[in-house]
C-alpha cells in the first residue's frame, strides 16, 4: 500500500511540475505513518521538502499536490492539508478491501519481499563459550538475533546464521589448568559442562589465595597454541561435550544455525592479520604488544596481540571479518552481542575499515541489554549463574499447571507439547518485546500472564482466530459490497500494516516492533470478537466479513 501512495504521489507532483504549478527540484519522498489516527492513515512532509529547495509555501505546494490526488478515488477517500505543510492520507474502502484480498491471496507469503534478492547478510549470534552452560546471560543474543535471521530471509535475503562460539583464549589454559589438577575424566564425563563449570568456578577460589596458578595457566594456552598433543586432545573434549549440549537446548528454543565457526577456526588466520596490519601501518607494536590506533584518537587503541605473543578475541574478530568478506561477499555482518561490548564493536568496525575490508556502515552492532532475575546479574566466575535450561525447565512446568486448570482432561501427551509451546513461547516473548538495548528484569507473572502484553496472550489469540475457522466451511468469499463496522475497518487497517513493520523491524533491528504489532492486533481482535459474534451471525454478508 505504501508503494502505491508513493507512486500516485511522485506521479502527481511530476504532473504539476510539468504543468510549471510546481518548480522542479530534486527530493526523496518519505511516507509515513502518523503517530495518531486522526491524522490518517498515511502522511508525508513532501511540501515541507519542496519548499525547503524551492522556497515556495509549503501549505500551497501541499494544496496543490492535494487537490491532484483527490481524484484518485479508487486510493484515497480524502487527502488533507495541514500546518505547517504535512499531507495526510486516508485510504478508501475500495483500495482497503483490496489490499484485503492480497492478503487472502498470499496467506502466510504475505509480508514477504524481494528486496534482498541477491544480497547476503551474516548474522552473528548467540556465541555461546565452550566447557560453560548455556546460561540466561546467552539467551538474548540467541532470540534476538534468530529473530533478525528470520526478518531478512523474510525480506529475501540470503541470509547466514553464524555461532562464533567462544571456544578459544587464555580462558582455556585456566579449564586445562583446572581439569588435571582436579579432573577425574570418568566424573567429567557423566556430567561434562556441569562439571566444568565448577572446575572453572574453583580455579578463580583458588587464583584468589594463589595468584601463581595464574602463570601455569597461560602456560597451558601457550601450550595449546603451539598444538601440544595433550591439550588439544583436552580441549577438543571439552568443544564436542559442549556443543552436543547447546544443540538440546537450540532445538528447544527452535533455533536454526547455518555455520559454528568458533574462534579457533580464526586463530592461524589471526596471525596473518597481525602481520597484514603491521605492513600496511596499521598496527604498531606497543611496549611488545601489538595495536591498533585511531585517527585523532577518537577511541582508544585496539589490541590485537599481547605482549607474551598471544592473540586475542579483537584479532580472531578481524581474521573472522576477512574471512566472511571473501566466502560470503555479505552486503552487511550483524553482530547480536551485548550492550557491555559497545565500545569494542566501534574499534573492530574502524579498524576493518583502516585495513581496507569495506565501510564501518558495513557492520552493525546490535546491542542488548542485560537481564536478570530478581536476584541480579549472572556470572560464571563466581559460580551463580542461572541456567538457561532451570529457567526453560519452570517455565514449562508453570505453562503445565496453568494448561491443567484450564482443561483438566487434558491428554497427558498433549499436555506436554502445549505446556512445552506455551512455556519457551513465554520466555521468548518477553525478551523480545522489549527494545535489545532495555534491561530485563524477568518476572514469572508477566511472561505467563493471559491478558497483558506476554506470549501466552498472543498465542491465546491465535488459537481463539483458528478455533473459529476450523468450524467454517471452506466458500469462495467476496469482499465486495460488504458493510464493515469501524472495529473491522481498524482490524484491516492493522492487518495491511504488516508488511511495513516486517521492513522497518528487520532495518532497525528491533523485532520488539513485531511484537508491538501482534499484541496490537490481539488486542483488536479480542475486543472484536467479545462485541460481534461469528459463527453465530445469521446475516450472512456479516458473517462473511466476521470470518476474513
Amino acid at each position: 500500500m505504501k508503494k502505491k501512495i508513493e507512486k500516485a504521489l511522485k506521479s502527481a507532483i511530476k504532473d504539476l511540475q510539468l504543468d510549471k504549478k510546481l518548480p522542479v527540484a530534486d527530493f526523496n519522498v518519505l511516507i509515513e505513518r502518523p503517530k495518531l489516527e486522526a491524522y490518517g492513515d498515511y502522511t508525508t512532509n513532501v511540501a515541507m521538502a519542496i519548499a525547503e529547495k524551492t522556497k515556495m509555501n509549503p501549505m500551497a505546494a501541499a494544496g496543490l499536490i492535494c487537490d491532484k490526488l483527490k481524484r484518485k478515488k479508487s486510493i484515497f477517500e480524502d487527502v488533507k492539508a495541514v500546518q505547517p505543510g504535512f499531507i495526510n492520507f486516508f485510504l478508501s474502502k475500495k483500495a482497503l478491501l483490496k489490499e484485503i484480498n492480497r492478503v487472502l491471496g498470499r496467506g502466510d507469503d504475505y509480508g514477504k519481499s524481494n528486496i534482498g534478492k541477491g544480497k547476503t547478510i551474516i548474522i552473528d549470534y548467540s556465541s555461546v563459550n565452550i566447557a560453560k552452560p548455556f546460561s540466561v546471560g546467552h539467551l538474548r543474543s540467541t532470540i534476538i538475533g534468530q529473530t533478525i535471521y528470520n526478518l531478512y530471509k523474510h525480506l529475501g535475503y540470503k541470509t547466514i546464521g553464524d555461532n562464533h562460539i567462544g571456544d578459544w583464549g587464555t580462558q582455556f589454559g585456566k579449564l586445562l589448568y583446572a581439569i588435571k589438577k582436579w579432573g577425574r575424566e570418568k566424573e567429567i564425563s557423566r556430567s561434562p559442562v556441569k562439571i566444568l563449570m565448577k572446575l572453572y568456578v574453583k580455579f578463580h577460589q583458588e587464583a584468589e589465595k594463589n595468584p601463581e596458578i595464574e602463570d601455569e595457566a597461560r602456560n597451558w594456552f601457550k601450550k595449546l597454541e603451539r598444538g601440544d598433543k595433550e591439550a588439544l586432545l583436552l580441549w577438543r573434549k571439552c568443544v564436542r561435550w559442549s556443543l552436543k549440549e547447546f544443540e538440546r537446548t537450540y532445538k528447544l528454543l527452535g533455533i536454526k544455525i547455518d555455520l559454528v565457526l568458533g574462534e579457533s577456526f580464526y586463530q592461524k588466520m589471526a596471525e596473518d592479520v597481525i602481520k597484514e596490519a603491521l605492513k600496511a601501518g596499521v598496527a604498531k607494536e606497543s611496549q611488545g604488544a601489538v595495536i591498533i590506533s585511531f585517527p585523532g584518537d577518537l577511541l582508544p587503541p585496539l589490541l590485537i596481540r599481547k605482549s607474551d605473543g598471544t592473540t586475542l578475541y579483537s584479532s580472531r574478530d578481524l581474521a573472522a571479518i576477512k574471512y566472511r568478506r571473501k566466502r560470503f561477499k555479505p552486503v552487511k555482518i550483524v553482530y547480536e552481542v551485548g550492550a557491555e561490548q559497545i565500545l569494542y564493536f566501534k574499534q573492530l568496525f574502524w579498524a576493518a575499515e583502516l585495513l581496507g575490508w569495506g565501510k564501518r556502515e558495513d557492520y552493525v552492532h546490535i546491542a542488548h541489554g542485560m537481564m536478570r532475575l530478581p536476584t541480579g546479574k549472572m556470572s560464571t566466575r563466581k559460580g551463580k549463574v542461572i541456567l538457561l535450561d532451570d529457567l526453560l525447565s519452570e517455565a514449562i512446568e508453570r505453562a503445565k499447571k496453568i494448561a491443567l486448570e484450564k482443561n483438566p482432561n487434558i491428554q497427558k501427551k498433549q499436555l506436554e507439547r502445549i505446556s512445552r509451546i506455551i512455556g519457551i513461547g513465554a520466555v521468548k516473548y518477553n525478551n523480545l518485546s522489549r527494545r535489545p538495548l532495555t534491561d530485563i528484569v524477568f518476572k514469572w507473572d508477566e511472561a505467563l500472564n493471559l491478558e497483558g502484553n506476554s506470549g501466552p496472550y498472543i498465542q491465546y489469540s491465535y488459537v481463539r482466530a483458528k478455533s473459529i475457522l476450523k468450524n467454517v466451511k471452506k466458500t469462495k468469499t467476496t469482499l465486495e459490497g460488504l458493510d464493515l463496522s469501524e472495529k473491522e475497518i481498524r482490524l484491516f487497517k492493522n492487518l495491511i500494516k504488516f508488511p511495513e513493520i516486517v521492513k522497518t523491524a528487520a532495518e532497525s533491528y528491533k523485532p520488539n516492533l513485531i511484537c508491538d504489532y501482534l499484541f496490537k492486533m490481539s488486542q483488536g481482535f479480542n475486543s472484536f470478537y467479545e462485541e460481534f459474534p461469528v459463527l453465530a451471525e445469521k446475516d450472512k454478508e456479516k458473517k462473511t466479513a466476521r470470518i476474513i
